[in-house]
């Protein structure tokens, strides 16, 4: 006997659904966001490692200035070209903003979850893209560089956070 396709449209969009929080926020393949930036106090933060292009609060500061980019898009329902420059999206950081920085990508990941959730993850938004890949696609970016850092935190002498990181 064979799956009716609606059947299967439903158990996929339900799938997707539950694994887009997952990969934004980690905890099962990779450490999550929050152990990532635990007891991460705010020099440490905008400290850039030797022979490393980015501190871990330019890399969150780009993260957020993405995440704010597919929000606006799937939110509004209306295209938004690429920035011009890469270098636009790497907003300068200081040691002051830091608090508010971390705050903004917690808030920026409970909007994500609102729209993870949505009946309409195949609909196009932005241009070719549908709701669901672009969801996928900015999880798949936050994901790569909160292993950055990571990478940047372990150069810093700031790796585990408290509580331990990806070890057993």
């Amino acid at each position: 006997m064979t799956t009716p396709p609606d059947d299967r449209a439903a158990r996929a969009q339900t799938a997707l659904a539950r694994l887009i929080p997952k990969l934004f926020r980690g905890g099962q393949a990779f450490v999550g966001v929050e152990r990532a930036l635990a007891g991460l106090d705010a020099d440490t933060a905008t400290r850039r490692a030797d022979a490393l292009p980015h501190s871990v609060a330019e890399l969150l500061a780009h993260t957020n200035w993405w995440l704010g980019w597919m929000l606006d898009i799937i939110e509004t329902g209306a295209p938004v070209p690429y920035p011009q420059h890469a270098s636009d999206t790497w907003p300068t950081v200081t040691a002051e903003q830091w608090p508010a920085l971390k705050n903004a990508f917690y808030d920026l990941l409970t909007r994500v979850d609102v729209h993870a959730a949505r009946p309409d993850l195949a609909n196009p938004v932005n241009h070719e893209e549908t709701i669901g890949e672009l969801l996928a696609d900015m999880a798949l970016h936050t994901a790569h560089h909160f292993g950055q850092i990571i990478s940047v935190r372990q150069a810093l002498g700031a790796w585990p956070p408290p509580g331990g990181g990806d070890t057993w």
